[in-house]
């Protein structure tokens, strides 16, 4: 039991130093790795070398398949290159495993004290990105010497070697679970140096050793196949199956050579870590050698068989927007006042999903809701370039004042998107992250006070549209009622604070905040009312106004952030 519970401990020790590696390397380089493959990814072998160095610095070949897969499906890397650099990315593997197949224990101490020196003393995020790295190498190469140190007492056990014997008696079998370890640890890199450390420790023959390999190598191409399926879009499984066929493709290969293949490694160096090591890096060479001349035609075969689905609407493209009739103001502004009422129905859409999100802890929600902001500020873009072209000829009074209210209501709309994307929904992952929750009767007061910002955010697209004077007081009165029940809200929040409530501490400053937000978010749905009121000549005294554009202007997207 003792040594189960080491080989699992050094197991899990060895995938967490993997993760540490790869997070801070991300975390300090990812944009220019992104930026760097996106320039060099023309020829196969320039994609080969790509691959190569990015999974030698990524520590994975899953991570630069994943990564990949996003590319070539949005058709920023064509599927050719982005094949070759995954045959790159598999021998990448292949070379991280001959540098840590030698021993080097003895500077896992001193990687483990640079990497927590320049994580606690750097004040640079990159130099704390680069200390994780440094400790995650430190705990792969500790997790190594436990490995060896933990299996080798069991070595002459004989029902852990009947026990591994049985397991790995007929060879197609070795070959399934070696891809399901890879599959399982979602690492190739962790599973081959647990079949070294197994052979070392003569858990396993030779033979079934490279079997082993041979799974490995399969598993690890499972993981990004297997995450292309969530996708409706057939091209996004284009570059995964091109990787796992190559894989399939090779393990049917050399599963017939193996013998043949033993023999010959035995004799250039007799030493069981080296076997493993070694015949890993053939096979990934080899298969490397025989795809790279007929990558064009592989990629060729991969669209023909996965072929782009219907291209469907995008929803950050303008619906309304008909450049046709720009020549003609009033028509082309009925058509600028369709689309930024489409405008405003997505960020309702936001604003309603955003407290779900919240009281839900929906996760998956709170990244719609974020992307749909993505949506908004395009349409917001849109809206503001086309009034500008309308408005480049001269226009009647009444046509510049509509262009004037399509152009404030589209800058509050996107305003009111960015709080919510940038301040409630970052409110929403704390509150989720930290497991916190808010009372009954806070959550009440948070829900009966967003469904008060949602109504008079569909009156004040219907005041846009229609001008109705009487609508345009009515939601400048709401103004005021809405700073009101803030008041009373926060008033009873730190009620219960005084009272002791846990959960009410616990949720206190997320509770405060998203009452603050949803108040800067009414500053901007009241806005639209003073185009219409400015219209009917039943404008507020100046000051009145002076005080309500202070308040708007002040309740920017990062106002108000402690």
């Amino acid at each position: 039991m003792k040594v189960l519970l080491d080989l699992f401990g050094g197991v899990a020790l060895l995938l967490w130093g993997l993760h540490m590696v790869h997070s801070g390397i991300v975390r300090a380089f990812g944009a220019s790795i992104r930026s760097w493959m996106g320039r060099l990814l023309k020829t196969r072998l320039h994609a080969f070398g790509a691959g190569l160095g990015v999974t030698a610095l990524l520590q994975s070949s899953t991570a630069t398949a994943l990564m990949l897969s996003s590319f070539a499906a949005s058709g920023l890397v064509a599927l050719m290159p982005a094949l070759g650099v995954m045959l790159g990315a598999n021998v990448g593997t292949a070379l991280i495993v001959q540098a840590l197949s030698f021993d080097a224990s003895a500077i896992s101490p001193l990687l483990l004290l640079i990497g927590v020196m320049a994580f606690k003393r750097s004040q640079s995020s990159t130099g704390k990105d680069l200390g994780r790295v440094a400790i995650g190498l430190g705990l792969m190469l500790l997790s190594l010497h436990i490995l060896l140190d933990s299996l080798e007492p069991a070595e002459h056990a004989p029902v852990v070697r009947e026990l591994f014997a049985a397991i790995t008696g007929d060879t197609l079998l070795t070959v399934l679970i070696g891809a399901v370890l890879a599959w399982a640890a979602h690492s190739s890199v962790a599973t081959i140096l647990l079949i070294m450390s197994f052979s070392y420790s003569h858990f396993v023959t030779p033979h079934a050793a490279l079997a082993l390999v041979l799974g490995a190598n399969v598993g690890s191409a499972i993981t990004p196949f297997m995450e292309s399926l969530s996708s409706s879009n057939p091209a996004h499984r284009r570059l995964p199956m091109g990787n796992l066929i190559n894989r399939v493709l090779g393990c049917l290969l050399f599963m017939p050579l193996l013998g043949l293949l033993l023999k010959l490694l035995d004799r250039l160096e007799y030493n069981p870590v080296r076997l493993v090591v070694d015949f890993h890096t053939l096979f990934n060479v080899v298969m490397a050698l025989v795809f790279l001349p007929v990558l064009p035609a592989f990629a060729r075969l991969l669209e023909r068989w996965l072929p782009d689905e219907q291209a469907q609407t995008d929803p950050a493209q303008p619906l309304y927007l008909d450049t046709g009739v720009t020549s003609n103001p009033a028509v082309a502004l009925a058509c600028a006042s369709r689309e930024t009422l489409h405008m405003g129905d997505i960020v309702h859409g936001m604003l309603q999903q955003s407290m779900k999100a919240m009281m839900e802890n929906d996760r998956k929600l709170v990244i719609e809701v974020c992307q749909r902001d993505n949506v908004v500020d395009s349409l917001h873009e849109a809206i503001k370039l086309y009034v500008v072209k309308v408005t480049q000829d001269s226009l009647d009074e009444a046509d510049s004042r509509r262009a004037m209210e399509i152009l404030s209501l589209a800058i509050n709309l996107e305003h009111i998107g960015d709080i919510i994307d940038k301040s409630l929904m970052e409110l929403a992952t704390k509150k989720i992250k930290r497991q916190l929750d808010f009372s009954d009767e806070g959550a009440a007061e948070l829900e009966a006070f967003h469904n008060i910002i949602q109504d008079n955010l569909k009156l004040a697209l219907n005041v846009f549209l229609t001008g109705d004077v009487k609508s345009a007081h009515h939601l400048l009165a709401e103004k005021k009622r809405v700073r009101h029940l803030e008041m009373v809200a926060a008033e009873n929040h730190l009620m219960r604070l005084r009272q002791g409530r846990v959960v009410s501490i616990e949720s206190s400053s997320l509770h405060l905040d998203i009452l603050r937000d949803l108040k800067r978010i009414h500053s901007h749905i009241c806005a639209t009312a003073y185009p219409a009121l400015e219209a009917a000549g039943q404008l507020p005294k100046p000051t009145d106004r002076f005080v309500a554009a202070a308040g708007a202007d002040s309740a920017g997207p990062n106002s108000g952030r402690a």
